[in-house]
């Protein structure tokens, strides 16, 4: 779940946590933290359908972008 840190990595950080911010104060931590984590989430998965959805507007589109139009030839005079 969290990588290389194990349950005894874990237990130490709380209770250094628990120590630094007292046990009144961290649940309202843990809740800041959720919403803060909650949030970036949200907003990663916001710019990554922005730029998936910018992708397939340039992959319906790429014979206008790779072949320009043919321009009009005016009559030569002599």
């Amino acid at each position: 779940m969290f990588g290389s840190i194990g349950m005894p990595e874990l237990m130490i950080i709380f209770v250094i946590a628990l120590i630094i911010f007292g046990p009144r104060k961290l649940p309202e931590l843990g809740r800041s933290m959720g919403r803060s984590l909650s949030e970036f989430k949200r907003a990663s998965n916001e710019l990554r359908s922005t730029l998936d959805e910018e992708i397939r507007v340039e992959d319906k589109e790429p014979s206008q972008a790779t072949h320009p139009k043919p321009q009009e030839q005016t009559p030569e005079s002599s």
